[in-house]
């Protein structure tokens, strides 16, 4: 009796070797996953947060929804870019949050601002 208890415990050391292997391939996709993927878009926006951080008066940029001008006023939340010129002489500015701006171009890209 006490030889057929050995013989049966043995098995389920054996057991959790096997539920390691079978874990170890899901494991093995989440640190693909992560290098792939979740690294580099965290690299993204840590790259945007400070190029938005950066933004100062007379940068040329072009935000989310595809306005292109000229930062004309910068706050803590908020810019102003000048967009167009008016009739007149007037100047046509518009207000957008920060985090709003996607793109810094070379200064001297816009042209009849």
């Amino acid at each position: 009796m006490i030889s057929d208890a050995f013989a049966q415990a043995a098995p389920a050391a054996q057991g959790g070797a096997s539920t390691f292997m079978g874990l170890l391939p899901i494991i093995l996709m989440f640190v693909v996953l992560y290098f792939l993927m979740i690294r580099p878009q965290m690299k993204r926006q840590k790259e945007h947060r400070a190029m938005v951080d950066a933004l100062q008066k007379g940068d040329e940029v072009i935000t989310a929804g595809g306005v292109l001008g000229k930062v004309t006023k910068v706050a803590d939340q908020y810019i102003t870019l000048e967009v167009a010129e008016g009739q007149n002489g007037a100047v046509v500015e518009m207000l957008f949050q920060r985090a709003a701006v996607q793109t810094l171009l070379p200064k001297g890209t816009i042209k009849g601002l």
